[in-house]
């Protein structure tokens, strides 16, 4: 773009970049380099978290599997509806696993789907009673992570007609499809 302008000798062009401020001229010559340098000035100390110690016997233990039976008790005492009682069926409608973590207290601090087939129903059945399930059993203290927390998964299984099983207290499957 030209901009004419009538000096006091007659017209003359003078150009659109001759007039930009000081700092865009330099940017236009001198671009990503210049970002750069200004970037590298720059210090980011990203914040510090907390080592996460797990105990070995949160991992693979009794005191765990009877942890994970109490509450899978406590989830079916408290959806009794939603129970199914007798023989899951040889292909189920869905399996879904929910990952979740508990506090010192019982109370759920964090619930998610960890894994799917796809079947919102289902996940949002599973998500439900799972809450619906709180206070679960307060965890053994020996059991509890470094800032006072247990994480369990627990599979959900569903038959066609939308109740379930859960995997930990869960009848042997049905063997054929009849």
């Amino acid at each position: 773009m030209l901009i004419r302008v009538r000096p006091r000798n007659g017209l003359s062009a003078v150009s659109a970049a001759s007039r930009r401020p000081a700092l865009a001229r330099l940017l236009q010559y001198f671009g990503s380099s210049l970002l750069l340098a200004f970037a590298s000035a720059c210090t980011i100390t990203p914040a510090t978290r907390p080592a996460l110690v797990i105990p070995p016997q949160a991992i693979n233990s009794a005191a765990l599997d009877e942890y994970r039976t109490a509450v899978a008790k406590r989830i079916v005492e408290r959806n009794p509806s939603r129970v199914l009682h007798g023989t899951p069926q040889a292909m189920l409608r869905s399996l879904v696993v929910v990952s979740f973590t508990v506090n010192r207290d019982g109370q759920i601090v964090k619930s998610s789907v960890y894994r799917t087939n796809g079947d919102y129903d289902s996940e949002a059945t599973a998500l439900v009673t799972l809450r619906h399930s709180a206070p679960l059993p307060p965890p053994p203290a020996h059991l509890l992570n470094s800032i006072g927390q247990l994480e369990l998964f627990e599979d959900w299984l569903f038959n066609d007609d939308g109740k379930f099983q859960l995997r930990t207290l869960a009848s042997p499957q049905a063997q054929n499809l009849n």
